[in-house]
């Protein structure tokens, strides 16, 4: 199929696992049954330094003014990545869709809050952005999250059920008609936090965390933490992190690599649990992505614990590694032609939505 009269949207993820940065330049096309054919034209990531990674971190203790100026300094860093990023592919995208940087998510509070200043981005760029898609969302009522799911459902229909195993673990499934998604629980912000004490950004493969011994008392607390007897549509944030999970360490002194594989077991042991209630689970095809996907640690541990009639399926580098800015590429599209680009099966809102400021 062809693409190249069609948009070039460029979209842009930063997780809460605080890897870097992620750009993918993409094309999208109706496939005339509903869905949508896609091409990723150029993607690539940008690892955050030690100075970024910093702020984006203590920025969930800054005032407001501190805030505003972190957004458009963040704008400013950002218009820096797109401008390298597409000098050095060849591009001039029509359009900027940027999903920013999580630093507040409270939806009970109506809070939802991304930094990156999509007016800065546009001014600096010369190019019309899209962003803030979250808190739309939060003021009709949803949780603002996950809005993956549109994605999944258009460009990822071919699969059962698509897990993403970023700094959470979040799933969409359809059930029945409808699509359904919510997020199951932490993944990579706790495998990273414990493998930056042993000094090492991530758990490479699940070395450290296969050298540990599951601690039955710390597994059996985060268990029983309330969250996860939530119905759905629910959704998680760093509040949530350090209020409740975080917190329950402080009760122990296992050693890191125990830590470690109890969170590996506590991860896997979740997302087993909530797949196997669906009831479209027979014979599923399940698609992987984010960084976890890479932990064959993690990713056997779940297998074990799953029927065997279901198929886990580990995509492309490209796929697992840029899925989320694909679909935020999507996000931006669907905005800047006025379509629904938020379901609201999905986060609990009261109707369908187009979502996202729009910086002509």
């Amino acid at each position: 199929m062809e693409y190249k009269d069609q948009c070039l949207v460029l979209g842009l993820m930063s997780g809460t696992s605080l890897d870097g940065l992620d750009l993918a330049a993409c094309r999208f096309k109706s496939n005339g049954s509903g869905g949508m054919e896609f091409e990723i034209v150029a993607a690539s990531s940008v690892p955050y330094d030690q100075e970024w990674r910093v702020k984006l971190e203590q920025a969930f203790y800054l005032n407001s003014a501190e805030l505003n100026k972190l957004s458009i300094e963040y704008g400013e860093y950002t218009a820096t990545c797109i401008e390298e990023f597409c000098n050095r592919n060849g591009l001039l995208p029509d359009l900027i869709s940027s999903h920013g940087h999580t630093v507040h998510h409270r939806p009970f509070e109506k809070v939802s809050l991304q930094i990156g200043d999509g007016k800065t981005i546009r001014n600096l760029t010369g190019i019309p952005t899209v962003c803030n898609f979250r808190i739309q969302d939060v003021l009709k009522g949803g949780q603002g999250a996950p809005l993956v799911p549109i994605g999944d459902e258009l460009l990822f229909s071919n699969y059962d059920i698509c897990l993403n195993l970023g700094g959470f673990a979040n799933i969409s499934w359809k059930a029945n008609i409808t699509r359904r998604a919510c997020d199951v629980a932490p993944c990579n912000m706790v495998l990273n936090m414990l493998s930056n004490r042993l000094g090492f950004p991530y758990d490479d493969q699940g070395k450290f965390a296969s050298q540990g011994i599951v601690q039955s008392q710390l597994l059996a607390e985060w268990n029983d933490l309330e969250y996860y007897h939530l119905p759905f549509p629910k959704s998680l944030g760093r509040e949530w992190f350090l209020e409740y999970f975080e917190p329950v360490l402080s009760h122990h002194e296992f050693n890191t690599y125990d830590v470690l594989r109890t969170s590996t077991e506590h991860i896997s042991e979740q997302l087993a649990n909530f797949i196997k209630k669906l009831d479209e689970v027979s014979n599923a095809k399940i698609l992987l992505s984010g960084g976890g996907t890479y932990n064959e640690f993690l990713i056997s541990k779940l297998r074990e614990k799953l029927p065997s009639n279901l198929e886990l399926v580990i995509p492309s580098k490209e796929i697992i590694d840029f899925k989320e800015a694909l679909i935020f590429a999507l996000l931006g599209y669907l905005r800047s032609r006025g379509e629904v680009n938020v379901l609201c099966s999905v986060t609990g809102a009261n109707e369908d939505h187009c979502s996202g400021d729009y910086y002509l």
